[in-house]
């Protein structure tokens, strides 16, 4: 089953981006499920082994916290017997165990993984069947809509058979792996899949206004939405799409909020490990659109630790 999820916007997993801070700050901010950045399930089996030793958890690698739940870890990875491994090694620790056959990346997608599985009828059924026998936990898939444009329609078959073998929901970004973040998302796919699918359906690709989340929900009749690139910096975006599902308007935010957000996930940041070249770049995407932007994320590239980027963000803030 499934956990209650308290709103209809979800937060994408997105690797670099979407660290516990991150995920803690949109969950804050009405995100109803958030997911970890995805996972090589061979890194899972490795680290857990080095762990038992030191008599730590996985959670020392997939760092999270309780107050980010329901919370769903996303794997990728094709090889069976470590699949099974790794869904039992993380289990515990999830409410929901995610399935990436998404991730357009070249580094990925030649390992047999994300979004190249589209093509692999045969393994994509193992790989489902694998998952939801191993653990008891709700099993949930991301997936693209093909591999090229010639085999953009793969999504019906393989949606299909997960349905079938017992996925229990799929988040569809309906772009093909070929065209990576290019071009436009066709949403008209998204509507096809709702039509023939009785599990669960999240809409996912081209949402960064309130207003794109309402059309995506009326153009497709999708369960719920996937924020990824929408929510970099701006974790309002959740806040403001379930009002505006709710009451048709929403608060606007000023850059002043912004920077004001980016200090609540500098905060939050210091209790993870996460690298400062990664909190360098969320504080790039929140001074996306501010006025000398360009010249303050010169500034952020060319700083050398915390101290420093914190003193070019208060700078901005007095400036703004």
């Amino acid at each position: 089953m499934l956990p209650k999820f308290s709103s209809r916007a979800f937060l994408a997993p997105m690797a670099g981006v979407s660290d516990p801070a991150l995920r803690l700050q949109c969950k804050q901010m009405g995100a109803g499920l958030v997911v970890t950045e995805f996972t090589n399930i061979h890194s899972i089996i490795a680290k857990e082994k080095q762990f038992k030793e030191n008599m730590q958890t996985i959670q020392e690698f997939i760092e999270f916290s309780e107050e980010e739940r329901p919370l769903s870890v996303q794997l990728f990875g094709s090889d069976l017997t470590a699949l099974e491994k790794a869904a039992k090694i993380v289990e515990p620790y999830f409410d929901i165990i995610d399935y990436n056959m998404g991730c357009p990346a070249p580094h990925v997608t030649k390992q047999m993984a994300g979004g190249a599985l589209l093509q692999e009828v045969n393994l994509t059924q193992q790989i489902f069947q694998t998952l939801v026998n191993a653990v008891k936990k709700p099993v949930t898939l991301k997936i693209r809509s093909g591999v090229t444009d010639a085999s953009k329609f793969l999504f019906r078959e393989i949606a299909e058979i997960a349905e079938d073998e017992g996925i229990q929901m799929i988040t569809f970004h309906p772009r093909t792996v070929s065209q990576g973040y290019s071009g436009h998302s066709d949403w008209s796919m998204i509507k096809e899949l709702k039509e023939v699918s009785s599990i669960p359906i999240v809409g996912n690709g081209d949402i960064v206004t309130p207003e794109d989340a309402k059309i995506m929900i009326d153009e497709t009749n999708c369960d719920y939405v996937m924020i990824g690139r929408g929510a970099m910096g701006n974790p309002f975006l959740f806040e403001q799409i379930n009002d505006y599902l709710k009451t048709n308007s929403y608060k606007e935010y000023s850059f002043k909020d912004k920077l004001d957000s980016f200090f609540d996930y500098l905060h939050l940041s210091t209790k993870y490990k996460i690298k400062f070249a990664n909190i360098k770049s969320q504080a790039m995407r929140f001074t996306k659109g501010m006025n000398g932007g360009s010249k303050m994320r010169l500034k952020i590239t060319l700083s050398k630790d915390i101290i420093e980027l914190e003193k070019i963000m208060n700078d901005a803030y007095l400036q703004s």
